[in-house]
């Protein structure tokens, strides 16, 4: 499903409906899923559409720049030591437009439910898109039009055994990329002392062949001052 569309086009897929058709001399959008609908009119000079996943943090409504993933089983990792994790993460799928590699986004979606949670307390605390994951050993099979998968790897540079429970992410440092089978994006957290920690992301593929996707915030022209979260209310 991701990638790019010449004009007239038409996917039904999983829940999914998405057309766009020439109706006179406009282009008729039209995208059903989920008890959503939407319709749009293009200009008939667009070039191409592309869909593929962005950050997962614009629906129900863009609250947040941050996704917090808490693990459904608690991680122990020794002073000294990297462990390498896999945990699912929701999608969402954005709809493009482009005419001479100029991107508009057009439409955004999600067949995921939707829930925030407040990270830290209430007068300096952080909200976060919400999603609680599994922890995987190895790579797991997902849905690739529901859930991504990000590789983590927790370095612990402190003196003490530390137990993390949860990982919050900046979307604006999101690296996501995609094949016909799978999402992916790769990660690190930096434990430091007082349980404190450090996220970040790699801007690499999880295996070879993986297209990378169009970061919605560079569409928009987000100022960016870091694409780094440090986790200071616990881990």
């Amino acid at each position: 499903m991701f990638d790019y569309y010449d004009v007239p086009l038409g996917i039904a897929k999983e829940g999914i409906s998405l057309s766009v058709e020439r109706e006179g001399e406009v282009l008729l959008y039209w995208r059903e899923s989920v008890d959503e609908k939407v319709e749009k009119n293009l200009p008939a000079s667009t070039g191409k559409i592309l869909i593929n996943p962005i950050e997962p943090v614009n629906k129900p409504k863009e609250l947040t720049s941050y996704l917090l993933i808490e693990f459904e089983r608690t991680l122990v990792v020794e002073p000294g030591a990297t462990q390498k994790i896999y945990a699912k993460y929701p999608l969402e799928i954005g709809v493009f437009i482009s005419r001479n590699e100029n991107f508009k986004i057009l439409d955004i979606f999600t067949l995921m439910k939707q829930k925030f949670t407040l990270y830290g307390d209430p007068s300096s605390g952080v909200i976060c898109k919400y999603w609680s994951s599994a922890v995987y050993s190895s790579l797991p099979s997902v849905n690739p039009i529901q859930e991504g998968v990000v590789e983590l790897s927790i370095t612990n540079t402190s003196t003490e055994w530390v137990e993390v429970t949860k990982a919050v992410f900046n979307a604006y440092g999101m690296k996501m990329y995609y094949s016909e089978d799978m999402v992916a994006m790769k990660a690190n957290m930096k434990i430091m002392k007082g349980k404190i920690a450090e996220t970040d992301f790699f801007d690499s593929p999880l295996e070879t062949g993986m297209k990378k996707s169009l970061e919605l915030y560079t569409v928009r022209k987000v100022a960016i001052t870091t694409t780094k979260f440090v986790m200071e209310a616990g881990i």
